[in-house]
């Protein structure tokens, strides 16, 4: 077993990924049928909860301000309990404000502990550690989305949705609790900034955050509608796509970290934005549905090199400024969430290939400026 495995700081972390994962998770699963089924809401309504349940990473910044009053990792395990209860109270309030509620306390407990969660890991472990770390946390990220698929579909013939929101939202509270009682930090740490940091040295890390923001936003506004508006495909067939996602997440991510770590960044999102411009095409020209399921899983297997833009930054960034700059670089990545979901609609209004155009061109400019990484 690698030494950085036997750190309190990783099995901390590890665990509270879990339960991060698993709650969105199930919160997502269950979200549309209980929205639809047992709330009655409309598309208005959704599009509505969509947006507010990205106002939460939009305000990231503030955990710069928070951990002036509380220890990092502490904030950590009160975003989880904070998330937990968000999770737990949604089937308690069958209503749109209800909802409104919920879907803001959830979303600041899962945002301010993914804030934290790549600041405690860009502390906690060097250069050559950290891109382990943070691949190892995806891999249990995907093993917690298969666990919490398969619980809700084996349990949901029996529970009603208030129940399996109380029993998923219940078990997070109370490994937050548990976490709240641990000591994982260690005695001689760098002391971050507590005040916003924005430097012009920094200025493609920031780039590519809000690129990859805005690459998330057409993916998951789009491509899946695509999908199902084009291609017909159902509930079931979705259903599958994700465990392959998922499944394949698992087991490649750790050679993710390991490539990083012998190949460097650049290359790693050299190839991500490179295949992820003729990616974008063929969602705009692709007829099959096969072709476009397989592209679907490839779009979603590169989500995962994401992790390059964040120990790219562990390499040029003063050790004193990453609690504060992974504060400022997601609320950047959420920058897009706010204007291009209803842009993307209109222009799809227009012609549906507009969105995908869009982003291979995104793609197009990130895979030149991507080439402007030094880290040797």
């Amino acid at each position: 077993m690698p030494e950085y495995r036997k750190d309190r700081m990783y099995v901390y972390l590890a665990v509270l990924t879990i339960c991060s994962t698993a709650g969105l998770q199930c919160w997502r699963t269950l979200f549309d049928n209980f929205s639809v089924n047992v709330v009655g809401l409309e598309g208005s309504h959704i599009g509505i909860l969509q947006s507010v349940r990205e106002i939460p990473g939009f305000l990231a910044l503030c955990v710069t301000f928070v951990i002036m009053f509380i220890r990092e990792h502490k904030l950590s395990s009160v975003s989880i309990i904070i998330m937990g209860a968000g999770v737990f109270a949604t089937g308690f309030f069958p209503s749109f404000s209800g909802l409104v509620f919920t879907t803001i306390v959830m979303s600041f407990g899962f945002h301010y502990y993914e804030t934290t969660n790549q600041s405690l890991t860009l502390q906690y472990f060097d250069k050559q550690t950290s891109p382990h770390v943070f691949s190892e946390q995806r891999s249990f990220a995907a093993a917690a989305n298969i666990a919490a698929g398969v619980l809700i579909f084996l349990v949901a013939p029996f529970l009603s949705y208030k129940l399996i929101y109380a029993l998923f939202g219940g078990s997070i509270m109370v490994v937050g609790v548990w976490a709240l009682t641990r000591t994982p930090a260690r005695k001689k740490m760098l002391p971050q900034r507590k005040q916003l940091v924005f430097k012009s040295k920094y200025w493609l890390f920031y780039f590519l955050t809000f690129m990859a923001g805005a690459r998330r936003q057409i993916f998951m506004a789009f491509a899946v509608f695509l999908l199902v508006k084009k291609f017909g495909f159902s509930v079931q067939h979705i259903a599958v796509l994700f465990l392959i996602n998922n499944v394949i997440n698992f087991f490649l991510n750790p050679f993710i970290g390991k490539f990083i770590v012998r190949f460097g960044e650049r290359k790693l999102l050299s190839i991500e934005y490179f295949s992820l411009i003729f990616i974008f095409l063929a969602y705009a020209f692709v007829d099959s549905r096969i072709v476009v399921g397989v592209l679907y899983v490839f779009d979603h297997i590169f989500f995962n090199f994401a992790t390059g833009i964040k120990t790219y930054f562990q390499k040029i960034a003063h050790p004193k400024d990453i609690a504060s700059s992974a504060a400022v670089g997601f609320t950047i990545n959420h920058v897009a969430a706010v204007v291009l979901p209803a842009l993307g609609g209109i222009l799809w209004m227009i012609d549906y290939r507009i969105p995908f155009f869009a982003g291979a061109f995104f793609s197009l400019i990130s895979l030149c400026l991507v080439q402007f990484i030094r880290t040797e």
